[in-house]
């Protein structure tokens, strides 16, 4: 008897009890690893999705890195919401202490009989903790280890706590985390606009996202949520009423992608811009712009417009190496209104209206005349429009060495205005007013104005230098805004998730001229728009001043123009560096296109400034008929009596 009992001691009763202790030593061993394997949960920092909105709060893009979440703070969670989930969850949730020990036998008996598998038993916490810190083995020591987590994490975060992370942290398919983002995801609404059936068929998707998703299999995700609904009848928590209406509701389900990105270049330029921030994708900024969606659909429509028509004349494909570019700003802030980097986003990612270095062009020659002004002359004085030779030393081929520049149409036109000159963009007779005004001092102020890399040469007088659209848009700025260059801003304000603003950078006007005299040449680019290279960007009931430009072989495309309060920069060219083709100048092509623009925003928004205003100090005179503006105390030349200075 005596050996039986050994036996039974050692093959039976030793190994249970050796079992306990080591049992008991691996829970208490467990329990004590707990507080470092719930860090992650209890100081919880999810990655978070910045979004960028437009001037006026609309969305214009969603950026992130891994997982799309827009976080929900448990106060914005609709206790609806939370019904919905432990009727169909953790009913118990509010009175366990994080494992539900009937669930658990209830599970363990439906998989006996099933003889495998078929449920866990989990509670939200358990749920919880094996989705953020265990893998989904569906082994004892992970379920043990869930056991432990959840009893432990329940003494150190309140149940709201958990409620708040779980309904964060879980996904709900088509690439959403979170409740928040499922809700706008799907219907388009915030969480306090959901419905009883919204909320239910939300609930239902973290068991099987891909099986629920409402955009693929909207019979089930409905089925799923009619069942959600009757069980809450069922524990009392909603009346007939509310269950009946719920029942018989089919919300509209919207396929929204997870960036939802309306404005690809303006986007791709706010992470260029913002690069210095390590956490710009997974922090939960919210980045307002300048930018207003309206003028952006307008400026994207009117460029796409522009490219459309050349290819007509130009009789090529949607293949073609054209592309363009356009900057909208207000003249008085310089802040962007709009932004299009290129024609076609899904072709080619490149921003050509910050990152395209281009030929400026005839587009250059406001600021030569500016000079001229600033040095003595008036839009009155004359000029001749003769051909000249200049020899260049520096040039490495004959051709380089002796330059013979030429107007576009290949005429001369003797003694001009300068005034018609600038109107006619005449290169000759810009030219030979460089000459007369002195190269040296056209390359200092053309630099003090800001340009940069200009060749010192006579070039720079038809724009051989490259510059992008946005920094165009900046100089320009020197006419649009009377004499005070402001460099064009794109981003309002960075706030992040912790609703805290970061300071930015303050952009001020940097003041080059007076009112007066900036006028003196924006009075001729209106000319230039009434009667010169510029006629196509004309818009009834709304004053227009701007310049065209076109570079060597019709390669680049311009016309930077602006009214009382806007400013736009459009460009066209080819990403190849060749010529666009015969006679696509920027009259011609880019003109055009601001016109198009102009007319849409006059129309959206008809109290826009719709003329200029004459600064203190500025004259009109009449000579021969024509309207020429000095500054007060500065006499124009008469014409008439022909004692007209002529440089040469």
């Amino acid at each position: 008897m005596q050996i039986l009992k050994k036996v039974l001691w050692v093959l039976f009763i030793l190994p249970v009890v050796l079992g306990g202790v080591f049992g008991c030593g691996y829970v208490f061993y467990l329990w004590e690893e707990a507080d470092t394997d719930l860090k992650k949960v209890v100081d919880y920092k999810p990655d978070l999705t910045t979004q960028i909105l437009d001037t006026k709060g609309r969305l214009i893009a969603n950026i992130y890195d891994k997982e799309f979440r827009i976080y929900a703070h448990f106060n914005e969670i609709p206790p609806r919401m939370v019904e919905a989930l432990l009727a169909v969850e953790d009913t118990l949730f509010f009175e366990h202490n994080g494992v539900n020990l009937d669930a658990i036998m209830r599970a363990f008996i439906k998989n006996l009989r099933n003889q495998k598998y078929a449920e866990g038993g989990s509670t939200l916490t358990q749920q919880l903790v094996k989705n953020m810190l265990l893998t989904r083995a569906k082994t004892l020591d992970r379920k043990l280890k869930e056991m432990v987590l959840a009893l432990k994490l329940e003494r150190m975060l309140t149940k709201e706590q958990i409620l708040e992370r779980y309904f964060n942290q879980t996904f709900f398919g088509h690439g959403f985390y979170g409740i928040k983002t499922a809700a706008l995801g799907y219907f388009k609404k915030p969480l306090a606009l959901l419905s009883l059936k919204e909320i239910a068929m939300l609930v239902s998707l973290p068991r099987a996202p891909s099986f629920y998703d409402p955009t693929r299999r909207l019979e089930f995700s409905l089925a799923r949520a009619n069942s959600i609904i009757k069980r809450m009848y069922d524990l009392g928590w909603i009346g007939d009423r509310e269950m009946d209406a719920a029942l018989n509701e089919v919300p509209q389900v919207y396929h929204t992608t997870t960036t939802q990105n309306v404005a690809p270049y303006v986007a791709d330029e706010v992470v260029r811009t913002l690069g210095f921030l390590p956490d710009l994708k997974t922090g939960g900024y919210t980045i307002k712009l300048y930018v207003d969606l309206d003028y952006q659909k307008f400026a994207r429509d009117s460029l796409r417009l522009g490219y459309q028509n050349m290819l007509k004349q130009l009789r090529e494909n949607e293949d073609s190496t054209l592309n363009g570019a356009m900057v909208v700003t207000d003249t008085k802030s310089g802040h962007i209104l709009a932004l299009v980097g290129g024609v076609d986003h899904n072709r080619s990612s490149f921003n050509r209206a910050t990152q395209a270095k281009r030929q400026l062009g005839s587009a250059v020659k406001p600021f030569i005349y500016q000079i001229a002004f600033d040095n003595g002359l008036s839009s009155a004085s004359l000029i001749p429009d003769v051909a000249r030779s200049f020899n260049n030393r520096n040039g490495a081929t004959p051709k380089q060495r002796h330059w013979q520049p030429r107007n576009y149409n290949r005429k001369v036109n003797g003694l001009v205005t300068l005034k018609s000159a600038l109107t006619h963009s005449l290169n000759l007779a810009t030219i030979n007013l460089v000459d007369y005004v002195g190269f040296d001092t056209i390359y200092r102020d053309l630099s003090s104005f800001g340009f940069e890399d200009l060749p010192k040469n006579m070039s720079i007088a038809l724009g051989s230098f490259s510059i992008s659209p946005l920094e165009a848009s900046m100089q320009y700025s020197l006419f649009s805004n009377y004499g005070n260059i402001v460099e064009p801003t794109l981003i309002e304000s960075i706030t992040d998730s912790r609703g805290h603003e970061k300071p930015l950078k303050l952009i001020t006007p940097k003041s080059v001229l007076s009112p007066s005299k900036a006028f003196l040449t924006l009075a001729v680019l209106q000319n230039v728009v009434e009667k010169g290279t510029g006629r196509k960007a004309q818009v009834p009931g709304l004053e227009v001043a701007g310049k065209t430009g076109t570079s060597n072989n019709d390669v680049d495309a311009w016309f930077c123009g602006f009214s009382p309060s806007l400013q736009t920069i459009v460009w066209f060219g080819r990403d190849d560096n060749t010529g666009i083709g015969r006679a696509m100048t920027g009259g011609m092509v880019a003109a055009p296109v601001f016109g198009d623009f102009m007319k849409k925003v006059l129309k959206f928004d008809p109290n826009l400034k719709r003329r200029f205003e004459i600064p203190e100090g500025v004259i009109a005179q009449r000579i021969n008929g024509e309207t020429f503006y000095t500054i007060k105390g500065t006499a124009l030349p008469s014409q008439s009596q022909g004692n007209t200075p002529l440089l040469f």
